[in-house]
């Protein structure tokens, strides 16, 4: 796999040149101390795959992984980063990054985003990729219609869906009756519907019965 490394900092590219040296099938093609040489350099030598800082003199990493990706797509990217920071994942990524390590990553990692390059993946250092997870999940859950529901009132919504009444629904639940109309009534709070009928067709709508 010929390599092209960008990075402003001698001593860091010379430690990764190393470690990459311990990787079967790695060729050096090259080496950028800033971003607009990096671009220049990659559309000379074309190589498969690019490590870039993200901080450099003249372009910075984002600029130069746009404009490294705009003349060779086949080209990899992996964005390298002293900071875990989510604009600057979100950013590489949109520029087209195919992968995003943290400089403090173990040498382990090198390996492991090597390996993904070879293959046609992606690669989030565990670090940056736990930060996009912890930022997406909380709207994942608000546009669950269902996230504000307990599993019990779930159920609930779901026997109350297929027709059942209070009574039917304490006897498959093996609870009481008035604990049944209290789950009914905090639902009909929680979804804001205030009627069985309305209930019924938002259990269609979010898939907790059929249609028919």
């Amino acid at each position: 796999m010929r390599v092209l490394l960008a990075d402003d900092h001698t001593l860091f590219r010379a430690g990764l040149t190393a470690l990459l040296g311990d990787l079967p099938g790695m060729d050096i093609v090259g080496e950028a101390g800033d971003g607009a040489a990096a671009v220049a350099l990659a559309i000379e030598t074309r190589p498969d795959l690019v490590f870039l800082d993200i901080a450099m003199p003249v372009m910075n990493g984002i600029v130069a992984t746009a404009q490294i990706k705009a003349a060779l797509p086949d080209t990899r990217v992996i964005v390298l980063s002293m900071h875990l920071n989510e604009d600057h994942i979100r950013g590489a990524l949109s520029a087209g990054a195919d992968g995003y390590m943290v400089k403090d990553a173990a040498p382990a990692e090198l390996k492991l985003a090597v390996q993904a390059m070879r293959v046609g993946q992606s690669y989030l250092s565990p670090a940056a990729a736990s930060l996009l997870i912890q930022q997406v999940l909380p709207a994942l859950r608000l546009a669950d219609p269902l996230h504000a529901l307990t599993a019990r009132q779930s159920d609930v919504l779901r026997l109350i869906a297929e027709g059942m009444t209070s009574k039917g629904i304490a006897r498959q639940l093996k609870v009481s009756p008035k604990t049944i109309d209290i789950h009914r009534t905090q639902l009909m709070q929680r979804l804001d519907i205030h009627d069985i009928a309305g209930l019924t067709r938002f259990a269609v709508r979010v898939g907790l019965v059929g249609s028919g």
